[in-house]
C-alpha cells in the first residue's frame, strides 16, 4: 500500500516532545505516534485506523489530548496515533497489524495507547499481550469496557444536561440528531433519552435518516450492531450522510471525522447546542459563526473527555463504577466552569476552555525541569 504523510508536525512551546513514524513493509504497517506534552505524566491516547489520516491530523489530536488530559486533572499528557488502514480489514489481518504496532511502540515508554476510530477493546488486548502497555481492555482482562459502557457518551449527556440551561431548554423533549451513529453517538443518544430528550436523526457512512416523531432508539442500535447502516431503518426520512447537518433540532451531535462543519456549511445547522462528540469536529470559523448567533458549541477536549478518564482510571486499577462517577463529576464541574466563564467575558466556550486547560498545563510544565518532559 502507498500512502502519502505529511511530514511536518508543527512545534509550539507545548510540544509535539516526540512524533515517532512507523514503517514494517513485512506486516504492512504504516503509522505515526505524536507525543504532544509529557509534563503531566505519561501521553495517554487512542489509536486511530484510517486509511486517509495525516500527520497533522494525529498531531492536532495529540494537542487536544494534553488539553483534554490537562482540563480533566488526569496526570497525563497528551499523546495519539494513528495507522495508514482500512479497519474493516480481515481480522487476522488487523490482529497482525495492531501487533506490530504494538512492537513498533515497545521501547516509548511515555506513550500510553487506548482505542479510537477504527479500534476497539480486542486491539487493546492484542497489544496488551504484546507489549502490557495499554488502557481500555475488555473486560475479560480487567479493563473497562470503554466503547461497551459508552464512558465518553456518558459524559456526553452529563455536559449536555449542564448546558441546557445556558441555552433555554429542557432536556426532557429535548429534540436530538446524532452525525456518526456508533459508539460515542449511540450510546449518548440513549443515555440522553433516559433523561427524556428524543433523538430526531442519526447519520453515519451510510447517509442519515430523519423522522420528527422520534427514531426507534433500541431497533437502530440493532441494526448498527448487525452491521448495518442507519438507512436500513424501516420509517423516516432518508438523506446523504451529510443531510444531517440540516435537520432541525434542540441538541447536535458530531461524533465522527474531523472538519465535518466547516466555515462553508455551518449555516445548515439549526439547533441550539453542539455537543462535540468527536474530536476537532468543528473549524474555528464554524464555531465563531454558531457564538456570533448565540448557539453554544461545547469544545471537544472538554466535552467528550469520558473515555480518557475511564481509560486513565482503568490503568491505575479503579473500578468501573468509580471510573464513571469520576466522569459525571469532572465534566459537570469544568462544563460549569467553562459556560460560566463564557457568559461572564463574552468570549467562545473554546477559549473560555483552552484557559482552563493551559493553565493546568502551564502549572504541570512550570514543575518540571525543561517544562515538556
Amino acid at each position: 500500500m502507498s500512502v502519502a504523510i505529511d511530514a511536518f508536525a508543527p512545534a509550539d512551546d507545548l510540544g509535539p516532545a516526540k512524533v515517532l513514524h512507523l514503517n514494517v513493509p513485512g506486516a504492512g504497517l504504516r503509522a505515526v505516534v505524536v507525543v504532544d506534552n509529557l509534563a503531566a505524566g505519561p501521553s495517554i491516547g487512542g489509536i486511530r485506523m484510517a486509511p486517509d489520516v495525516t500527520l497533522s491530523e494525529c498531531a492536532r489530536l495529540a494537542r487536544a489530548m494534553t488539553l483534554k488530559n490537562a482540563a480533566a486533572g488526569l496526570a497525563h499528557g497528551g499523546g495519539k496515533a494513528v495507522i495508514f488502514a482500512d479497519p474493516k480489514m480481515a481480522t487476522p489481518q488487523k490482529e497482525n497489524l495492531i501487533r506490530a504496532f504494538a512492537c513498533g511502540i515497545r521501547n516509548l515508554d511515555d506513550y500510553i495507547p487506548g482505542p479510537d476510530m477504527g479500534t476497539d477493546e480486542v486491539c487493546m488486548a492484542w497489544i496488551k499481550d504484546e507489549i502490557g502497555r495499554v488502557a481500555g481492555l475488555p473486560r475479560e482482562l480487567g479493563g473497562i469496557p470503554i466503547d461497551e459502557i459508552g464512558a465518553t457518551g456518558w459524559g456526553l449527556s452529563h455536559a449536555v444536561e449542564v448546558a441546557a440551561p445556558y441555552c433555554g431548554f429542557a432536556l426532557d423533549g429535548a429534540r436530538v440528531a446524532v452525525q456518526g451513529f456508533g459508539a460515542v453517538g449511540g450510546h449518548a443518544a440513549q443515555f440522553l433519552a433516559k433523561k427524556g430528550a428524543i433523538l430526531v436523526a442519526a447519520s453515519d457512512s451510510k447517509g442519515t435518516v430523519a423522522d420528527d416523531n422520534g427514531l426507534d432508539l433500541e431497533r437502530l442500535t440493532a441494526l448498527k450492531q448487525e452491521g448495518r447502516s442507519v438507512v436500513d431503518y424501516p420509517k423516516g426520512r432518508k438523506f446523504d450522510r451529510d443531510g444531517i447537518i440540516g435537520v432541525e433540532c434542540d441538541i447536535w451531535i458530531p461524533a465522527a471525522r474531523p472538519d465535518v462543519v466547516r466555515d462553508d456549511n455551518v449555516a445548515q445547522l439549526k439547533t441550539k447546542l453542539v455537543a462535540q462528540g468527536a474530536n476537532i469536529p468543528l473549524t474555528p470559523g464554524a464555531e465563531k459563526y454558531l457564538h456570533e448567533r448565540g448557539i453554544i458549541s461545547l469544545p471537544d477536549f472538554i466535552a467528550n473527555a469520558g473515555g480518557v478518564i475511564c481509560a486513565a482510571m482503568e490503568y491505575r486499577g479503579a473500578s468501573e463504577a468509580a471510573a464513571l462517577a469520576a466522569v459525571a463529576d469532572k465534566l459537570r464541574a469544568n462544563i460549569g466552569e467553562v459556560l460560566a466563564e463564557s457568559k461572564n467575558r463574552k468570549i467562545l466556550p473554546r477559549e473560555a476552555a483552552m484557559n482552563l486547560a493551559l493553565r493546568r498545563v502551564k502549572k504541570a510544565m512550570s514543575l518540571r525541569r525543561w517544562g515538556l518532559v
